[in-house]
């Protein structure tokens, strides 16, 4: 987000009763808190700009939707696993951000299925960032226990997309 826009963020905040905002867009996240003593608009996702005690930005042009029409975005909270991975499950996660895809093509089949058995160095999927695809290989022989993702889904840095039991 540029800074503008967070600017018009925190000033929404501000003049609305609403304590927390948050605002996902191209894969970043802002949180805006109100707090008795400043605001602060702090980064969720890793590379995005913080601003602390904002000066006050008067808009001549913009004109901002009332804050009754603004609904908070509740605030995502952890996920705690209730399940405890074996130390015989290997977890194949993302090492960027992209879109997943199964097959190397539209029309053709899946790289691996729950069930196959795959070596390391194999290829599981491909993630394209930034119109380049890159191959995720396994870094274990074992048997494909869960694949996480669904085709052409948008995943995150270290997003878990595979499950593999070692053999």
């Amino acid at each position: 987000m540029r800074p503008k826009e967070i600017k018009r963020l925190i000033e929404l905040v501000e003049q609305s009763n609403i304590n927390e905002l948050e605002v996902s867009r191209w894969g970043r996240r802002v949180r805006i808190s109100k707090s008795a003593s400043s605001n602060v608009a702090t980064p969720v996702a890793p590379d995005t700009a913080t601003i602390s005690n904002p000066p006050s930005v008067q808009s001549t042009q913009e004109t901002l939707p009332p804050p009754e029409t603004i609904l908070p975005i509740q605030a995502e909270q952890p996920k705690v696993e209730t399940e405890t991975i074996s130390e015989n499950i290997h977890e194949v996660k993302s090492p960027m951000v992209g879109t997943f895809y199964r097959a190397p093509a539209p029309d053709a089949e899946p790289y691996v299925q729950i069930g196959d058995i795959v070596s390391p160095d194999q290829v599981l999927c491909i993630i394209e960032a930034m119109k380049l695809m890159n191959e995720i290989e396994s870094e274990v022989r074992g048997r494909i226990a869960e694949i996480l993702v669904e085709n052409a889904q948008p995943v995150e840095y270290n997003q878990v997309l595979f499950r593999i039991e070692k053999l």
